[in-house]
């Protein structure tokens, strides 16, 4: 067998109602440290999930700077207006609480405030080199598995979106607290459910870095988010289907960051880019078409996750079961259906291309013609 590392974040903490306990959780991290920068986003602050984490880390005593200007896809111009708030605060660690954008900015701030590295030179893979400052993720949405990845993506210019993979970016301590997602909105729960679905798929598929333990962790993680996706958005407040859900993605990230994503998420990157469109979303709507494209490479991968699904152990199997989860789930599965038109399809597939970084790792070359066609393919 070929050589291969695995890495991930030294510390995971799981626990419901974790974050009003989290001066304890992160105690030894903490020492001596009292400054804390919190990067979150309105809508987090608004509805009160970062309340509980504030009221611990106050009485112990801690002096916190909370940061909620942070959106979704978040522009470079964010992220340099919260790396200059930090210093001004003198942040000593980093906490980022709420979704992937909310973390990937704190990864960022911390990667920033402890290095001499400017932003720009940390494009790239292995291009950020490090120190930071001491960094806690926790998510308040169960799919991007940020919180246990190397991996930042940010906005530059108009739609171009720039990621920063380097090992400086996995945390310190991850944090899953279920408590945090029952009261997110059933169209986010489903699109960032099926975004850690994608990422157990493409994982367990990657073309350059798939090994056994990121092959065991993208299977189990799977089958946690295929067994809870439809509980979780049912059932809002199934608070076992939501640690569930939690647990799947954090599972799926630890596989994906060590064998990284491939043409969906690069065909989806553009919905972002250009049309706003959410990144789980995104995912949702590019699978289908990118897995019968890739089918011709890696049917057999397809049928060994369709089978440990309990499904018909073939391509068609698992992509039948991820349509039939997103009807069930109810979101968009059309393009059309979010404003996009056949005019755009040119672009879209141009810019695609584009995301060279992720298209190494798929299991069959994508070329310009078979990005175009599985744009049409769901237009």
């Amino acid at each position: 067998m070929a050589a291969y590392d695995f890495r991930t974040v030294p510390h995971i903490h799981v626990g419901r109602g974790a974050t009003a306990q989290l001066s304890r959780v992160c105690a030894s991290l903490i020492g001596n440290a009292r400054r804390i920068f919190l990067v979150t986003d309105a809508g987090v602050r608004k509805l009160g999930l970062i309340d509980a984490a504030v009221e611990s880390l106050e009485a112990a005593e801690l002096d916190v700077h909370i940061f909620d200007q942070v959106v979704a896809d978040p522009p470079k111009d964010v992220v340099l207006m919260a790396e200059d708030q930090a210093r001004a605060f003198g942040a000593e660690i980093v906490i980022g609480l709420g979704g992937g954008s909310s973390m990937d900015t704190a990864k960022l701030i911390a990667l920033l405030l402890g290095s001499d590295q400017a932003l720009e030179d940390m494009y790239g893979v292995n291009n950020a080199t490090g120190p930071r400052l001491p960094l806690v993720l926790i998510p308040s949405t169960a799919g991007t598995g940020s919180e246990v990845t190397p991996i930042s993506v940010i906005t530059i210019g108009e739609s171009t979106k720039m990621g920063v993979n380097a090992p400086p970016l996995y945390a310190d301590i991850a944090v899953l607290d279920a408590e945090l997602t029952l009261g997110l909105p059933r169209a986010v729960t489903a699109a960032t459910g099926i975004d850690a679905m994608v990422h157990a798929i493409e994982g367990y598929t990657s073309r350059i870095e798939k090994n056994p333990i990121s092959d065991s962790l993208a299977l189990a993680g799977l089958r946690k988010l295929h067994g809870a996706i439809e509980r979780a958005c049912l059932v809002g407040d199934d608070v076992q289907a939501r640690e569930d859900m939690l647990t799947g993605a954090l599972l799926a990230g630890q596989a994906f960051a060590n064998a990284p994503v491939g043409a969906v998420h690069a065909l989806a990157y553009p919905l972002g880019g250009v049309f706003h469109i959410p990144h789980g979303l995104s995912n949702s709507l590019m699978l289908p078409p990118v897995l019968r494209y890739n089918a011709e490479a890696a049917e057999p991968l397809y049928a060994e996750l369709a089978s440990h699904l309990g499904l018909h152990a073939s391509t068609d199997g698992l992509v039948e079961e991820m349509e039939r989860i997103a009807d069930v789930v109810g979101i968009e599965t059309r393009l059309s259906q979010l404003g996009i038109s056949h005019n755009d399809l040119p672009r879209l597939a141009e810019e695609a291309m584009d995301v060279k970084r992720l298209l190494v790792n798929n299991p069959r070359d994508m070329t310009l013609d078979a990005a175009l066609a599985c744009y049409e393919a769901v237009l």
